[in-house]
């Protein structure tokens, strides 16, 4: 029954161990996978909440799960609602071909109706007899009080794809319990000659990874100053610039940085 679900689900974004030795085929192995989950310095999650928005496959919903999370909320719609198989061999065909590729909502792989980008989550859910709940809604526009708050949420993979990163965080907060701590992944970028002017980077086209759905990379200050101004009481960059020889350095002040930044936002605790 594994192998018919994988063969049935011929794209998958996360690397998910659904049995001993049986691996979904992610874009990097499950190793990478592991130490992203790792570097998140997550705490221990035994009888916590966990939102994870923008599950995609569910790797981190699952994870979080396994780690003794009480419950664990997958929300998404992006991904879930588009053919990702075969928007991602289109995608694919275009970047050889040099011909730009509408992001998957402007694509006709884009069926909301069907949520055919949902497959692998629910292929995974199933064999893992997970108790993930699946909640279908776009963060942005959605009533977030019917998602409630919870102790820890991930929001990884997904700032910079979104138009307004402000509203977003604003937004991230609210379904922050008190106490409570989001963690942040995003793309990120340094510019030579300003390590403390805060300032985020925008694509208005494909100039990110080839990928239309990129809007914002900010640098480590901007990344700060967005979570407090929105509403966090502390911050910490979990990864940030790499450490550079003196040579490094002074080649590194010649170009832009494109970087790849972990953070947690920590939500004040009840008095």
């Amino acid at each position: 029954m594994t192998f018919d679900i994988l063969q049935s689900c011929p794209e998958w974004y996360h690397s998910i161990e659904l049995a001993p030795g049986v691996v979904t085929p992610g874009r990097a192995p499950l190793e990478v996978w592991n130490e992203t989950l790792r570097k998140l310095q997550l705490p221990d999650l035994h009888g916590k909440s966990v939102l994870d928005i923008g599950a995609y496959d569910g790797f981190f919903s699952f994870a979080a799960e396994r780690l003794g999370a009480a419950r664990v909320v997958a929300l998404d719609h992006y991904v879930w609602s588009a053919d990702m198989a075969a928007y991602m061999e289109e995608w694919r065909s275009s970047r050889d071909s040099g011909m730009p590729m509408p992001p998957p909502h402007l694509s006709r792989h884009w069926r909301p109706v069907e949520l055919p980008g949902r497959r692998p989550f629910d292929a995974a859910r199933a064999i893992l007899e997970s108790n993930v709940e699946p909640v279908v809604g776009d963060f942005m526009t959605m009533d977030l009080a019917a998602l409630g708050r919870f102790d820890v949420v991930f929001f990884l993979g997904i700032l910079y794809h979104l138009e307004e990163p402000m509203r977003a965080l604003r937004r991230a907060a609210t379904v922050t319990a008190p106490g409570g701590a989001l963690f942040i992944e995003t793309e990120a970028v340094e510019l030579p000659g300003a390590p403390d002017a805060p300032f985020c980077e925008f694509f208005p086209g494909n100039e990110l990874n080839d990928d239309a759905s990129n809007w914002w990379a900010p640098n480590a200050k901007a990344l700060e100053g967005l979570a407090r101004a929105a509403g966090f009481a502390d911050f910490t960059l979990l990864s940030g610039p790499p450490r550079l020889s003196s040579t490094q350095r002074l080649r590194a002040r010649m170009r832009r940085q494109r970087l790849r930044y972990r953070a947690v936002a920590r939500a004040d605790a009840p008095r």
